[in-house]
């Protein structure tokens, strides 16, 4: 298809999107769920799983492969807008109170699922068809543990704004341990993929880098942005001028962040958090996210659901292996993280919120996921168990979440 083509199909793709996203999000609040997990739902529904199979024809016309490089550009977009606001509003006071828990709960909710799903792999790679031939045990546990660790950030991070949490202690922790979980997910991802490769750079630059865009986002950074802010509130021309200036910044941390394999969520949360809050913040706030959650969001998930089938579990063995994938899955890492908050002192309320968060995996594990299937870790087979886990687990985030804490707030 011509560039001309491809744009022509995409407001006709953006159009439906928009809509299915709209009536499934409305369907999901009905039932309890935050409209985040209904635009999820909608991509599995438009993918493969369900319009492909009810009507192959009618969902290739409407999403042929080559539309899927422009939902995939216009996706990262609106999700690195949305993770800066997200930024924004994040409390690092409230952080640097729960520095200790947010350390221990992130720490726990790493290792407790980390290595079960080493133990996993290693059951897997035995029995074949999992992982790929020549994939070999060093490579394939570390792989497992990483898609086993991650949470479910951007969706955590909604939940939580859409909940009115992001200045709670809850909120904050949960913030806070789930940042650094997935940044520690990712770094080990880029050792396998080092291993995989044969080229250490890969996790240099995604180690190395990510300290680096930290410490100097926090020190030199916060000077220039403390100038922008300040400059922004001189006059409304003033303000719009920085606004600009501001989402160069956040375009080029991105970039970055995409460049040393970390991805660009994290650049975009990380520079928000260090933007100076006062009135300038507040003004970035009202022109972003609007646009962000309302047009361009949904098309993250869209992408990520034309990538998912679930036609490929067909056999009551493959059935018994995604029930133990997924029931480690939820021991792991909300059992850990329950643990590891009461041990620093939380309460059993905040405990129990945070590890139903943290359980959550969202599409954070289906980028992961796509990478091993294309790298040639993983089979199609273990793709879509891995899958099923991450949409079950993040469909009991929101209601586990509400009955465990703000049930428990509500009678207490």
């Amino acid at each position: 298809m011509t560039p001309f083509e491809l744009s022509v199909r995409f407001f006709l793709q953006l159009a439906i999107i928009l809509c299915v996203c709209r009536f499934v999000s409305w369907a999901a609040t009905r039932v309890g769920q935050p409209p985040v997990v209904g635009e999820m739902i909608a991509g599995v529904l438009l993918g493969p799983s369900l319009f492909g199979l009810l009507a192959p024809y009618w969902q290739a016309q409407l999403f042929p492969p080559a539309s899927k490089s422009v939902i995939f550009s216009v996706a990262q977009v609106g999700l690195v807008l949305y993770m800066f606001v997200v930024g924004l509003e994040f409390r690092i006071d409230l952080v640097r109170e729960r520095l200790r828990s947010a350390l221990a709960i992130s720490a726990s909710g790493i290792l407790a699922p980390f290595l079960l799903g080493c133990a996993i792999a290693t059951w897997l790679l035995a029995r074949g068809g999992f992982f790929t031939p020549g994939v070999h045990l060093w490579q394939a546990m570390p792989y497992m543990g990483a898609a086993m660790a991650i949470t479910a950030f951007p969706m955590l991070a909604r939940i939580i704004v859409e909940r009115r949490l992001t200045g709670t202690p809850v909120g904050a922790l949960a913030l806070a341990a789930g940042a650094i979980d997935d940044a520690a997910a990712w770094c080990v991802l880029a050792l396998v993929l080092a291993s995989f490769a044969n080229d250490p750079t890969i996790a240099l630059y995604a180690i190395g880098g990510s300290v680096l865009l930290v410490a100097l986002t926090f020190t030199l950074g916060k000077r220039l942005l403390g100038a922008i802010a300040t400059r922004a509130e001189r006059s409304e021309a003033d303000s719009r001028l920085m606004f600009g200036w501001m989402l160069v910044l956040l375009m080029l941390v991105a970039w970055y962040t995409d460049t040393i394999g970390i991805y660009a969520v994290f650049g975009a949360f990380v520079l928000g958090a260090a933007v100076p809050r006062g009135k300038f913040t507040e003004q970035i706030q009202t022109r972003i996210e609007p646009i962000a959650t309302q047009l361009l969001l949904p098309l993250f998930f869209i992408y990520s659901g034309l990538n998912t089938r679930f036609d490929l579990v067909n056999d009551v063995g493959l059935w018994l292996v995604a029930f133990v994938v997924l029931a480690a899955a939820v021991l792991g890492k909300m059992g850990a993280c329950y643990l590891a908050a009461r041990a620093c002192g939380e309460s059993h309320r905040d405990g129990l919120g945070v590890g139903a968060l943290m359980n959550a995996r969202g599409l954070m594990e289906l980028i992961i996921l796509n990478i091993g299937l294309e790298r040639g870790l993983i089979t199609p087979t273990l793709f879509t168990i891995l899958v099923l886990m991450a949409i079950v687990t993040t469909l009991m985030a929101t209601p586990l979440f509400e009955w465990v804490y703000l049930r428990r707030r509500e009678t207490a």
